[in-house]
């Protein structure tokens, strides 16, 4: 069902929703009619709210949960909540303090990364979740070191002193000197550079036939290259913190969806992967329950900022993660002053 425009709605039926909405985000629990006739603001009987309400639960904004039940927004009402009523102003004065007292003194970017990610789960009541800059390594070293007739191990050294290995499929019957010339090409030609730097010279100098190794070789430096770039690419550093948040009273009714979401959080790949395409906005990005596959089965909602290096490029994400039921309104602009904050400190 297409979730139809805020401006289609009657003034009635928008503020009938966003007291539901605003009624559903503070308690976790659907709402009757009676509840909002209470309601001073509102000044409409019951049975005119009823009605209101089965108008948008036929427009798929609101479900009933049992017949006799209240209504909840669905996750088609939370959308139109987020992107069309929802009124987000800035952090509290406490809210911003206590951020930037997680920074300060933090020492090595992981620690900054992990105290503010804790600070804002602490905040949120969420688990707090952060990618960490991706890490250029320059090359120093490679070595290509035979295995069988059909593998070799690939040896890398950064300037950093750290030590990889990893195992690649090589031709039959290639000779040993091969192996030796690989690795002597990288080391010489290609030392000081980062692997998509290295990668892109490689591919310059085939397509121009001016590398100085023969094909066999030069084939061996092409797969080498790329089996460490995907290799780095495909390993974002996740940062999880706070998932004793998730526990709370609210859960208690329903621990099948939260143990869901736990063990979402344990695949950490899928999770870095969801965050990674926030890197591509500029401004803080929601993602509400089923709208993303990962979260058909738990219902969970992200909201995640990018967060950007010295040179101004987006180096990371940091945001949280939680039930669809979030405060949007004080969590979004949160997420988003963590990551300016981060910003402002890596730089």
């Amino acid at each position: 069902m297409t979730t139809p425009p805020i401006t289609e709605l009657t003034t009635r039926a928008r503020d009938v929703f966003r007291l539901v909405v605003d009624a559903y985000l503070d308690t976790g629990q659907p709402v009757g009619s009676r509840t909002l006739s209470k309601l001073a603001a509102l000044n409409l009987s019951p049975a005119s709210i009823r009605n209101v309400m089965q108008d948008l639960e036929e427009l798929g904004l609101l479900a009933s949960p049992h017949t006799s039940a209240g209504r909840l927004p669905t996750e088609q009402g939370l959308r139109l909540f987020v992107d069309g009523m929802m009124q987000v102003a800035e952090p509290s004065a406490e809210d911003r303090a206590q951020i930037e007292a997680s920074l300060v003194d933090a020492g090595p970017i992981e620690s900054a990364l992990a105290q503010a990610t804790a600070a804002l789960s602490g905040l949120s009541a969420c688990a707090g979740l952060v990618l960490v800059p991706k890490h250029e390594r320059l090359l120093k070293q490679v070595a290509f070191v035979p295995m069988s007739a059909n593998q070799a191990l690939v040896v890398l050294v950064a300037d950093d002193g750290t030590v990889e290995n990893r195992v690649i499929d090589i031709p039959p019957g290639l000779q040993p000197s091969a192996l030796v010339e690989a690795g002597n090409y990288i080391s010489a030609m290609l030392r000081g550079m980062t692997l998509a730097e290295a990668q892109t010279r490689v591919r310059r100098e085939i397509e121009a036939e001016r590398i100085a190794i023969d094909r066999a070789a030069a084939d061996l430096v092409s797969r080498g290259l790329a089996i460490w770039s995907s290799d780095g690419a495909d390993r974002p550093v996740l940062i999880v913190r706070g998932q004793a948040n998730l526990l709370d009273e609210a859960a208690v009714g329903d621990l099948d969806r939260v143990r869901q979401l736990l063990d979402e959080l344990e695949t950490k790949q899928d999770i870095a992967q969801l965050l990674e395409s926030a890197r591509e906005g500029s401004a803080t990005r929601i993602f509400i329950g089923s709208e993303n596959k990962l979260f058909s089965l738990s219902g969970s909602s992200v909201i995640a900022a990018p967060y950007r290096g010295s040179d101004g490029r987006v180096v990371g994400v940091v945001g949280v993660i939680g039930p669809t039921r979030l405060n949007y309104a004080r969590i979004v602009p949160m997420v988003d002053f963590t990551a300016q904050s981060l910003s402002r400190l890596i730089r």
